[in-house]
């Protein structure tokens, strides 16, 4: 009987030093060594994206910004419910865009996209299917407004209150009269 509880306690004692070690690894990770810092350039190769912010360069497959002149990229997923709630602001987004090229990215299919739009009653000018983390955005609603050389001028993450969704028609209406 002795003998069975020193291993039970020999057992118990080099469980209890397992996950003390374990216990450190995962603390030292979590705050003593540093995590590598986000990188500047979007929509670059794999290990070289971070978040977006103005004046950042951006990577679409298949758009080109010379030609659109200024584009609003609208980054929704259909499973987003703000993006849902959103779907009248993006109405008059598309009556009051101006010379601005409508897209819209979505990490789902693009034809998914485009079924959801037409159920917003939101009409755009192209729907291209679009990882976040390749776009360097890091949830939906993201908009982000493009100059035609490919850099990001303005970004709008979220759901919008009234006077950022104002924000954003005056700032299409602004570009539009500076062309």
């Amino acid at each position: 009987m002795e003998n069975i509880k020193g291993k039970i306690e020999v057992a118990a004692n080099v469980a209890i030093i397992v996950v003390a070690v374990l216990l450190c690894v995962v603390l030292l990770k979590s705050y003593v060594i540093p995590a590598p810092a986000a990188r500047q350039s979007v929509g670059g190769p794999a290990g070289t994206r971070g978040i977006i912010k103005s004046g950042d360069a951006v990577a679409v497959s298949g758009v080109d910004w010379e030609k659109n002149g200024k584009t609003l990229l609208l980054v929704l997923s259909t499973t987003c419910h703000f993006c849902t709630q959103s779907g009248p602001f993006y109405q008059r987004l598309v009556k009051e865009h101006g010379d601005a090229k409508l897209v819209g990215l979505v990490p789902q299919s693009a034809s998914e996209g485009q079924s959801y739009l037409k159920g917003l009653g939101v009409e755009v000018d192209d729907v291209r299917q679009a990882s976040l983390g390749d776009l360097g955005v890091s949830g939906t609603p993201t908009l982000i407004l493009v100059d035609g050389k490919g850099v990001a001028a303005d970004i709008w993450v979220g759901a919008l209150s009234p006077n950022r969704e104002n924000e954003v028609v005056s700032r299409l209406s602004t570009e539009r009269a500076s062309r």
